[in-house]
């Protein structure tokens, strides 16, 4: 008895297993069967519609007169709708929706053409930019850096922030470069307004450099090498010790590297330090930006702060990586700061000439200097503090003050 029950039972729960197991595979079957109908569904659709867009029938009317196919009709609205799939993925410059996409023009350059003759299409495009805010005391100095610059087949822009353009034109290569004019301006407001990426985007390398720089050992194309091979998206050429004003270490011609991405001060900087400006850091005196750095950088330049002191300290974020590998001074290339004044100086008149409205001015730019450098650093705290999305890849970075 119990045997036949034993029996019993396991006959029993094999087929309630073989039960359960059945239902569970049902809306699995039924997925699968659905899934192919859908399937064969479009297929069979869409092998009808190339039959009969291929040959399609035609419609007679009353009269014998042959009607548009109505096939044609599902023919054109296919088109229409892969066509505006297609248009909708044209990624366009805002403002040129109405303009059709061959003749937009999203990039310029700097490079000036012929007011009459052919056009030229093959004309040599210049391989990166010297950019320079500059006054007539500095007429020796810019001279010699434009002339090395424009024989290393760059291109050059001027900004005059003393308003004296005629004065230039007795140099050779007057004509060769580009002059601005506004007066009383700083660098960083010239190149806010002029030197958008878009306008420079042509151009590999960007030089926005101050004019009181000595370039008698400095080559351009050999500085251009260097960096390329080094892989610096911001870089500075190494300043010459003893010729040179020093206001950061770093920045101090090392004589046996070819290049340096940081220093090291006891107390201050060693091997450990990871933040500017012991690494990743360069001075806004001579600073020279690859294209993507440069697209970055610009973005962070504040439209009216245009002294941009305490940009250096942040500028490691658009080295487009590791700030201490992408950051670097150039040692085998390298500059003399002579530090002359130039905003707010009236160093070119005698003091016996000036009036009371001329006095010298540079205490004030320098405190303004500051109270600008404040108000970034305020602006920054703001910015990381609000965006949500954005991540530090520096969070973690020790805080060095500068100098």
């Amino acid at each position: 008895m119990s045997t036949y029950n034993y029996v019993s039972n396991s006959v029993n729960q094999r087929k309630r297993t073989c039960i359960c197991s059945l239902l569970l595979m049902v809306p699995l079957f039924c997925s699968v069967l659905l899934l192919f109908g859908a399937w064969l569904q479009s297929d069979s659709l869409r092998l009808s519609l190339q039959v009969h867009l291929s040959n399609p029938p035609l419609n007679v009317d009353h009269h014998g007169d042959s009607e548009i196919p109505k096939t044609q009709e599902i023919k054109a609205n296919t088109t229409e709708v892969l066509q505006s799939d297609k248009c909708n993925a044209i990624c366009k410059p805002s403002g040129s929706d109405a303009l059709p996409n061959g003749i937009v023009s999203k990039t310029t350059n700097m490079e000036m053409q012929s007011l009459f003759g052919h056009v030229n299409k093959k004309t040599k495009q210049k391989k990166s930019l010297l950019a320079m805010a500059i006054g007539i005391k500095q007429k020796a100095l810019v001279g010699k850096t434009v002339k090395k610059f424009i024989e290393a087949d760059f291109s050059v822009v001027l900004f005059h922030y003393d308003g004296r353009v005629d004065e230039w034109k007795d140099l050779e290569w007057h004509d060769k470069v580009i002059h601005i004019s506004a007066e009383k301006q700083t660098k960083w407001w010239f190149a806010k307004r002029f030197l958008h990426p878009d306008i420079v985007d042509e151009y590999e390398y960007v030089f926005l450099w101050d004019e009181d720089l000595e370039v008698e050992n400095f080559h351009p194309s050999r500085y251009v090498s260097i960096i390329k091979k080094e892989g610096l998206e911001i870089s500075q050429p190494a300043l010459e010790s003893g010729k040179s004003e020093i206001h950061h270490q770093i920045t101090v011609r090392s004589m046996r590297t070819r290049v340096h991405r940081r220093y090291y001060k006891i107390g201050r900087c060693d091997s450990d330090s990871d933040s500017p400006p012991c690494v990743g850091w360069v001075e806004l005196m001579a600073p020279v930006f690859s294209r993507a750095a440069w697209r970055c950088a610009w973005y962070m330049i504040q439209n009216d702060l245009i002294h941009a002191w305490g940009l250096d300290m942040q500028l490691g974020y658009c080295a487009q990586g590791d700030r201490k590998q992408k950051v670097g001074v150039v040692d085998e290339e390298y500059v003399a700061h002579v530090g002359l004044p130039t905003l707010g100086s009236t160093a070119e008149k005698s003091q016996e000439s000036l009036t009371v409205k001329e006095a010298d001015h540079r205490l004030e730019v320098r405190m303004k200097s500051v109270r600008e450098m404040k108000e970034f650093r305020d602006r920054w705290r703001k910015a990381v503090e609000e965006d949500e999305c954005w991540i530090d890849p520096y969070k973690e970075a020790s805080i060095v003050k500068p100098n």
